[in-house]
C-alpha cells in the first residue's frame, strides 16, 4: 500500500492512500490507526504532494555501505555512526534543494528511508521490525566541504532543504534487497542494492532505540552507497528505489 500527505485545492493538508493514479482521502493521518477512508477520490495531478511525514526527528547512519566508506577514506566503524538532521531540513518531492552560500561543495546521497509507526525504546531487532510502518526515498544532502572542515557532521547535514523525502510511504516490502540509484540530470551516478548494508534495517532501528525514543512519524535514513558527487544550481536529482518509486528535486 502507498500512503501520501498532500495539499488539496484549498491548500489544506490531507492524507490518503494511492490506488493507481488516484488518491482515496483518509479522515486523518495514515499513521493514526483510527483513520478511515472517506468517499473523496482525487487524482494525483490535482494535488501537491508533500513530504509524506512531518518527522519530529530524522536519525541517520553514516558509512552503511563498505564501498562508500572506502571512497571517503574512512575505516568501517565498530558500531553504526548516527547523527540527526533537523525537522527544518525536510522537504518533499519537487521542492528545491537550496545550496548555501557558505559551501562550495554540496553532494547528493541517495538513501532508503524508514518511517517509524509506533513509539519504541530499547527494543530488540524483532520488535524494531514490528515498529516500522513503511519506507520511502530520501536524499541526505551534504555540504561535503563543511563536513571535512568541521570533523563532525551537524552543520554539513542540517541546512534547510537538505533532507528531501518522498514521494509516498510504501508498506509491506522487504528492505533487505532493493535496488537504489541516484540520477543527476539523467545520468546514473549511484547504483547499488540494500543487500550491501553493513547493518540491517531492524538492527539499525534497534540500535537507535537504545539511544533515544523513536516516535510515530520519525524517519531513519539508512546510509548511502558509493558514487556520491556534487550538485549545483539548475540540476535535477532523482533518488530511485525499487518497489517505492522516484523522488525528484531541483537544485537552486
Amino acid at each position: 500500500m502507498k500512503y501520501v500527505r498532500f495539499l488539496n485545492s484549498k491548500k489544506e493538508i490531507r492524507f490518503g492512500k494511492i490506488e493507481g493514479e488516484r488518491i482515496q482521502v483518509l479522515d486523518g493521518p495514515f499513521l493514526d490507526p483510527a483513520s478511515k477512508p472517506t468517499d473523496i477520490i482525487l487524482s494525483l495531478n490535482e494535488v501537491t504532494l508533500l513530504a509524506p511525514v512531518d518527522p519530529n526527528k530524522v536519525i541517520c547512519v553514516g558509512l552503511n555501505y563498505a564501498l562508500h566508506a572506502k571512497e571517503l577514506e574512512h575505516s568501517l566503524p565498530a558500531d553504526p555512526v548516527i547523527f540527526i538532521k533537523p525537522q527544518s531540513s525536510v522537504i518533499g518531492p519537487n521542492d528545491e534543494i537550496i545550496c548555501p552560500k557558505i559551501s562550495q561543495r554540496v553532494d547528493y546521497e541517495a538513501e532508503l528511508a524508514v518511517v517509524i509507526g509506533k513509539t519504541v525504546k530499547d527494543v530488540t531487532e524483532i520488535e524494531a521490525a514490528e515498529a516500522i510502518f513503511g519506507y520511502t526515498c530520501a536524499n541526505d544532502v551534504t555540504a561535503r566541504d563543511l563536513q571535512k572542515k568541521d570533523g563532525q557532521w551537524t552543520r554539513a547535514k542540517s541546512f534547510d532543504t537538505f533532507c528531501p523525502i518522498g514521494p509516498w510511504v510504501v508498506t509491506d516490502i522487504d528492505p533487505s534487497h532493493l535496488d537504489i540509484q541516484s540520477i543527476l540530470n539523467g545520468e546514473i551516478k549511484q547504483s547499488s542494492n540494500t543487500q550491501n548494508f553493513i547493518t540491517s534495517v531492524p538492527k539499525l532501528v534497534s540500535f537507535m532505540s537504545q539511544v533515544m525514543t523513536l516516535n510515530p512519524g520519525d524517519v531513519v535514513l539508512t546510509g548511502t552507497p558509493e558514487g556520491i558527487g556534487a550538485i549545483q544550481s539548475g540540476d535535477e536529482v532523482i533518488v530511485r528505489i525499487e518497489m517505492i518509486g522516484e523522488l525528484r528535486n531541483t537544485v537552486k
